[in-house]
C-alpha cells in the first residue's frame, strides 16, 4: 500500500482504490472540507501526474470523463483549494509522491484500464441530505426533492413568489457558473428544455451567487441532484448536466468494455504479449516489465 500524508491531505492507494482525505491547512477550501473522503475506483481513474516544485510540489489525479459527478458540474472550473482531485506537496516528500504515481499508473496499465468517457458515474457524489446558504438563497436536497428559500438579499420580483420545491422527476437539467470577475454565479434548475432564460437574479429555479466564501459549496448541491439524473453518456439520453448556460455537454460514444476476467487464460495470454511489446518499445523498464509480467504469470 502506498500513502501519503500532508498538511494538504493524505492519499493512499492498495491497488484497487485511491482514498483522499481533507487536510486541516487553511488552503483546503470549505468544498473540500464538507466533501469529506473520496474514494476513488481504478475503473475511474484516467491518469495520475507530480508536478515538482521549489517549495512544494503538485500531485493530480485525472479522472475520466463521465466518472464523477462533480467534475461533471463543475468542467474544470474548480479552484486548487476546492480541488478534490490536487494534493500540496512538501518538496521533502516529492520521491514519496512519485512512488504513488508509479504505482497507480502500474495498476492502471496490469489492469489495462479505458482511458475513454464513461456512461456511468463511478463515485456516488455528496451525501445526502445536502444544506447550503449562499448568495440569495438556500438550497436543500433529500434525494427525491430540492427546495430553494430565498434571503433579505433576494429580488423582490423572485422572493414574493416564496420558497420553491422541484421533485427530482422534473428536473430536466442543472446549471453551474462561479462568480468570476465583476460576473456574478449561479446554480439553476432547468424544469423545461427550450424554455426562454431569466437572469438569475430574477429566476426562482436559480440561486445567485457573488463569490463568497460559501459559494463553492452550491456545486455540491448542484452535484448530489446530477448523480441521481439519467447520466449524460447514457445511449439514449440527453444531456442533463452543464457546466454553465451554454449548449448541454455532448453525448460521445459510450466508453469500450474492459478485457475479460484474470480467470480468462487468453485474455491473460494477450496482456503479456503486450507488456512485451510495451516493454521492447520502452514505455516499461526493465523493472516495470518483471514486475508486471510475474503479476500475469501469478494469476495464470
Amino acid at each position: 500500500m502506498a500513502e501519503i500524508i500532508q498538511k494538504d491531505g493524505t492519499w493512499t492507494f492498495d491497488g484497487d482504490t485511491v482514498r483522499i482525505v481533507p487536510g486541516s491547512d487553511r488552503s483546503v477550501g470549505l468544498l473540500r472540507q464538507s466533501l469529506g473522503e473520496v474514494a476513488v475506483p481504478l475503473r475511474a481513474l484516467g491518469g495520475i501526474s507530480f508536478e515538482p516544485g521549489k517549495k512544494a510540489g503538485r500531485l493530480r489525479l485525472r479522472l475520466r470523463d463521465g466518472a464523477d459527478p462533480l467534475l461533471q458540474i463543475t468542467g474544470g472550473r474548480l479552484d486548487d483549494g476546492s480541488d478534490p482531485y490536487r494534493l500540496s506537496v512538501e518538496s521533502d516528500r516529492s520521491g514519496v509522491a512519485e512512488y504513488i504515481v508509479d504505482e497507480v499508473r502500474h495498476a492502471l496499465l496490469l489492469e489495462q484500464v479505458e482511458t475513454g468517457p464513461l456512461d456511468a458515474y463511478l463515485l456516488p457524489g455528496p451525501a445526502l441530505p445536502i444544506t447550503v446558504g449562499a448568495g440569495d438563497g438556500t438550497a436543500t436536497f433529500d434525494g427525491d426533492r430540492i427546495r430553494l428559500e430565498w434571503n433579505w438579499k433576494t429580488d423582490e420580483s423572485k422572493a414574493s413568489g416564496g420558497s420553491r420545491t422541484l421533485a427530482l422527476a422534473d428536473v430536466q437539467a442543472v446549471e453551474w457558473l462561479p462568480a468570476a470577475g465583476l460576473e456574478n454565479g449561479y446554480v439553476r434548475f432547468v424544469l423545461s428544455k427550450g424554455a426562454g432564460r431569466v437572469p438569475p437574479k430574477y429566476d426562482p429555479h436559480a440561486v445567485e451567487l457573488w463569490g463568497f466564501r460559501k459559494d463553492p459549496l452550491m456545486a455540491l448541491v448542484a452535484a448530489a441532484v446530477v448523480a441521481r439524473l439519467p447520466h449524460p453518456y447514457a445511449a439514449g439520453d440527453s444531456a442533463a448536466v452543464t457546466g454553465a448556460a451554454s449548449a448541454p455537454v455532448p453525448v460521445p460514444a459510450p466508453a469500450a468494455a474492459l478485457p475479460p476476467s484474470g480467470d480468462d487464460h487468453d485474455a491473460l495470454l494477450r496482456r503479456l504479449r503486450e507488456l512485451g511489446e510495451l516493454h521492447q518499445a520502452g514505455i516499461l523498464t526493465d523493472d516495470e516489465f518483471s514486475t508486471a509480467k510475474a503479476a500475469v504469470l501469478k494469476r495464470m
